[in-house]
Order: C-alpha cells, then structure tokens, then sequence
C-alpha cells in the first residue's frame, strides 16, 4: 500500500470513528434531521461551507479560468458564492422562523399536501445526481492515488459515505464538516502559497486584458444565463436550507450563511488564479480538469501533496453526506412519514436512515453508470430549481391569492422547459432563464382560475 493511499484510508477511519461517536445522538427523526436545530456559529458557517464547496469548485473552477480566463469563473466560484450570500440576506432568517423540518415542508403550509409531494420528486433527483458525481470523483481520487481499480475506488467511497451519514444524520454531517473544512482551507491555501511562490504572481500580472474579462467572449445574455443558474438554485438548494435550519436562532442562520458565502469566494479565488497563471508554470497544451492536480503534484512535497489530496477529499465527502441526507429526508419525512400520525420516533428515525442508503445505493449505480463527473454534475443542475424558486417567493412574500394550481403549473412548465432546452428537445438557448420565465407565467396565468389554499394553511396549524 503507498503512502498516499494509507493517509487517505486513515483519514477515511476518522471520519467514522467521528460517526460512531455521535452516532448516539440522534433520538427523534428531527435530531437526525436538523441535529436538534443546535448548530452554532462556528459549526454552522463551516458546515455551509464545506456542504457547498465540493471538489468541481477546485477541479472545475481551475479548469475553466485556465481555458477562458475569469469568465470561466462566472458559475463557480462567483455565481455560487452570490447565490450563498443572497440565501443569507434574504431566505435564512424568514425560513428559519417557519419550523420547517426539510424544505418541502413551506409547500404544505402554503400550497397543501399535493404541491408537497410534487416539489418533493422535483427535488430528490438532483441531491442524488449531485451525491453521484461527488461519489465518482471520490473514486477517481482513490483510483489515481492507488492500484484500485474504478469499481472498487467507487464502490469504497459510496460505502463510507453511506455509513457515516446513515448512522448519525445532520449530527455527523455538521461535525465531520467542520473537520473537512478545516482541511479544505488548509489545502487550499497551501497550494496557493506555493503557486505565488513558483512565480504565480508574475504570471497573473502577465496577463492579457482578454483574459481578465469577467464576461469574455459571451454574449450579455449568454453570461446572465451562467451566472443566475447557479446564483438562483443555490437560493433554493435543500442541502444549504437544511442547515439553516439547524443553527440555533434566526439571527445565526442569516449571519452563519453570508459568513460562509463570503469564505466560499475566498477559498475558491484561489483554484482560480491557480488556472489563470498556471499555463506560464506547467504549459499551455494541459488537459484543463488536471491542471490542478498536476500543478499539485509538480509542486508539492509529498507531505504537502497529502495535504492537498485530503483537500481534495475533505471537499468530495462534505458534498457527498449532504446530498445523501437530503434525499432521504425528502423521502422520508415528505413522502413516507407525512401522511402516516402516530408512528414513533424511533421507526422514523430507521425510515430515515433506510432512505439515506437507499439513495446512497443508487447514487453508487449512477457513479458506476456514467461516464464522467460532469456528466453527473450537468444533469443535475438547474433541475427544476427555477419552479422552485417562484413558488418559494410566493410561499414567503406573496398575496395570498394563488393555490395549488398555480404552484403545480409553475413547477410543471420550469420542469418541461428547462429538460427540452438542456437536452435540445426544443432550440432554447437559454434554457434555465426560459424555465424561470416559464414558472412566473404559468403561475400568473392560473391566478384568475385559483383560490387561495386555505384548507392547505389550515392543515398547517394542525
């Protein structure tokens, strides 16, 4: 076994004996949840921070700024960032007051069971197509750091996953993310000290002007449509509400998630200028996706190339636990247990942890069913996430006018819209943008036909 692999497997025994430890914890379905909705600052920030920073903010950012300059910057980290930010300043605080227990809960208060259930199936793919490519790229870790073969790297990394998410839920998640985090930064930032060292600096100013265009060669729209898919899903994401709602008071979920979006931006700045200067240190004809990890491996000392690798881990399983739990307490809660009174703590509890390895299970087959990570990465994004978001703001700030007919055409239409644009069903060059305009109009248009979902608000109360 080489030295790499054997740092990356005892890492991997931390992160469970950490699980193990807090395994305990959990004792209602919404401690498991929402880890008794006890987060604190620090574990809340860095929590939100390493569920959002996965290893295509490192790997992928660098790539793209080495290919198209800072435009290729726009979605990640730019767009992720605002999105996390703007989550905080206008969402955090209003959704924590609700006492929701996963997202789709605000669509039983406002719209009723049925727009529940739906917005529930709109969500649940994404969580498991982005928990999918965080368990390819963990393979393709394992795989190139070792003499694993794919399937064994894959199949090793779903495992590990799905134990430590399924035994101690958000109680787990938070704690190792505050470890992952720690590590990310570290890494991060250490590649980045070396990367000014080796004459990183000099070559960022050696730039051309081209190449420091935030737009580059993209037409406005073309760039407002990289820009506001991730900004937007973002604002809607369960993984991110999730842990809102776990911080201890509304103040804290606010001011928790702009801190964690203001260090999403810091950290990834640096992947960033990594591949805009990098062409000038290892050459201009390098496979994009591994300028990082070549960079890393031409640089570093062994130590320090073990430090990066478990960066880059840190980022993979922070993500990875996240959307796990997210699909199952989606399934779980808002599917199953919803419409089943009187059932204990503890059966809810095991329906739970069932769902996390269930989805884990097909997370794992999807891994292995793919071609690539961001193949993975692309079908889950975008993902009637604009339907989402128009419902939400009714949900929250609008008249009270408009039922659940309004929330179904809105969540319908954005589904429709943006699979026919993506897939090429349809010519659509702006295919989250038309799916945004496609939401608010169908729910404009059903408003004369709608009432109010007063059965839905009263369901609520009870």
């Amino acid at each position: 076994m080489n030295l790499i692999l054997f740092c990356i497997l005892a890492y991997i025994i931390l992160q469970l004996l950490i699980a193990f430890r807090v395994s305990r914890k959990p004792k209602s379905e919404e401690d498991y949840l929402l880890a008794g909705r006890s987060l604190g600052p620090w574990m809340a920030t860095f929590s939100v921070f390493a569920t959002w920073f996965g290893a295509e903010a490192c790997i992928g950012a660098s790539a793209e700024s080495y290919r198209d300059g800072l435009a290729g910057a726009t979605a990640d980290p730019f767009g992720y960032a605002a999105g996390i930010i703007a989550m905080g300043l206008l969402f955090a605080a209003t959704l924590w007051k609700r006492g929701l227990v996963t997202f789709a809960d605000l669509f039983r208060q406002r719209f009723g069971a049925g727009v529940e259930r739906l917005a529930t199936l709109v969500m649940i793919p994404s969580s498991v197509l982005w928990a999918a490519a965080q368990i390819r790229a963990f393979g393709q870790v394992l795989a190139s750091s070792s003499e694993l073969g794919i399937f064994a790297a894959i199949t090793l990394a779903a495992s590990v996953v799905i134990i430590y998410v399924s035994m101690g839920g958000m109680w787990t998640d938070s704690v190792t993310d505050l470890v992952q985090g720690v590590v990310l930064i570290l890494g991060v930032f250490v590649l980045g000290g070396v990367f000014l060292a080796h004459g990183g600096w000099a070559q960022l100013q050696a730039q051309p002007a081209a190449r420091l265009d935030l737009v580059g060669e993209s037409s406005p729209l073309a760039w407002l449509e990289t820009f506001m898919l991730p900004l937007l899903s973002t604002m809607v994401a369960q993984e991110l509400i999730a842990r809102v709602l776990a911080t201890r008071s509304p103040r804290l979920a606010r001011s928790a998630t702009i801190a964690a979006g203001v260090l999403y931006l810091l950290v990834g700045l640096v992947p960033v200028l990594l591949g805009l200067g990098a062409a000038g240190i290892i050459g201009a004809d390098v496979e994009p996706e591994q300028v990082l990890s070549r960079f890393a491996r031409e640089a570093l000392p062994l130590p320090l190339y073990i430090l990066f690798i478990g960066a880059l881990v840190s980022a993979i399983l922070a993500t990875l636990s996240g959307a796990l739990l997210v699909a199952g307490s989606l399934a779980a809660h808002n599917l199953l247990l919803r419409h089943r009174p009187g059932l204990s703590e503890r059966f809810k509890l095991r329906a739970n942890r069932a769902a996390v390895v269930l989805f884990g299970v097909i997370a794992w087959w999807l891994a292995l069913s793919s071609d690539s990570v961001y193949e993975l990465v692309q079908a889950s994004s975008g993902l009637g996430s604009a339907g989402i978001l128009v419902i939400t703001l009714f949900a929250l700030w609008g008249p009270r006018w408009g039922g659940p007919p309004c929330a179904y055409a809105a969540l319908l239409s954005s589904l429709t819209v943006y699979i026919a644009g993506e897939y090429q069903l349809i010519d659509l060059p702006y295919p989250y943008l038309s799916s945004l305009a496609a939401a608010v109009l169908a729910y404009a248009l059903l408003l004369p036909f709608s009432r109010p979902a007063v059965a839905a608000q009263a369901q609520a109360t009870t």
